[in-house]
């Protein structure tokens, strides 16, 4: 394959009218560009120049081969050109996935603000909880809501925020299988869960005098994704822990209450995970701190 760069500097010989004003133009001795083309020459197995002590001039093969080096240029340059307006401003599209809930409480209105400040922006949203490959599915970053420990990963990873996690059901599931007193009585009511590690379900609990209980149980359900949890506990399925952001208004509307407010259970991190923290473009860079900006201006969050 040809050298691209030889093809570039025989250009701009052409253009220029001769290796000095090349060298001069370019920054690029003489004598490496004369040993360059010359070499171009070798490899073609064509003469592109006719030089003279004095002068050079272009060939007839070498005229048109010096067509096509021209366009190549041309496109070298408007693709470094189209690089510098993505780095120089937020512009182009960014791709992201977001759980629905987290969408539908505080990010929604965080990407509508973002891209009325930036114009050239475009936005495209896979709303899901399930957890998306972010390298092998193009994303530019996933937002997450994940409860400790939290796995390792090979992604950069910037906590937003923290979610109260709550215990709740439906009034009618309370109606038929009573309200529990304490924790040990969830072992006799149907729960369901997100999946955990190796099957094994535990909701870890502290109490009111501090000390930490754990609680195994087999969910009816387990799911990779919060927004069917949330449906299935609105069916009056089972008990299920879910984050306050997710619950709240079916809470104030009476089509769920929470249970055992006497214990706590581990906060849920808001987080945004993404490739590399080097070679952002302006236009994910500028949405991230757009997400910091607004958690922090509302922690404790969300809750």
């Amino acid at each position: 394959m040809q050298d691209l760069n030889d093809m570039y500097l025989f250009a701009k010989v052409v253009e220029h009218g001769g290796y000095t004003a090349a060298s001069q133009a370019l920054g690029i001795p003489v004598s490496r560009i004369s040993r360059r083309i010359a070499g171009l020459e070798d490899e073609l197995g064509v003469r592109l120049l006719n030089r003279t002590t004095r002068k050079i001039s272009v060939t007839e093969i070498g005229h048109t081969y010096y067509q096509h080096c021209a366009a190549l240029a041309a496109e070298a340059a408007a693709a470094r050109e189209a690089v510098d307006r993505t780095t120089s401003q937020p512009q182009g599209l960014i791709r992201f996935s977001c759980p629905v809930g987290l969408l539908q409480s505080d990010v929604a209105r965080i990407v509508s603000d973002y891209l009325e400040r930036n114009p050239l922006v475009r936005v495209q949203i896979d709303a899901t909880s399930r957890r998306v490959d972010v390298v092998e599915e193009g994303f530019d970053l996933a937002l997450r809501v994940r409860q400790p420990p939290l796995e390792d990963s090979e992604l950069v990873v910037r906590p937003l925020a923290t979610s109260r996690m709550v215990l709740a059901a439906t009034p009618g599931f309370f109606a038929r299988h009573g309200q529990p007193q304490d924790v040990r009585d969830l072992a006799r009511m149907p729960t369901l869960s997100m999946m955990q590690a190796a099957e094994k379900h535990v909701w870890r609990f502290t109490g009111p005098d501090g000390k930490e209980v754990s609680v195994a149980h087999v969910p009816r359900l387990s799911v990779d994704d919060l927004s069917t949890l949330q449906t299935a506990v609105l069916q009056g399925l089972g008990l299920a822990c879910l984050p306050w952001f997710m619950v709240a208004a079916d809470v104030e509307a009476g089509r769920l209450q929470v249970t055992l407010t006497q214990y706590s259970l581990p906060e849920g991190i808001v987080q945004a995970v993404f490739p590399s923290r080097r070679g952002l473009v302006p236009a994910v860079r500028g949405f991230l701190d757009a997400l910091v900006a607004a958690y922090e201006k509302q922690l404790p969050a969300p809750c």
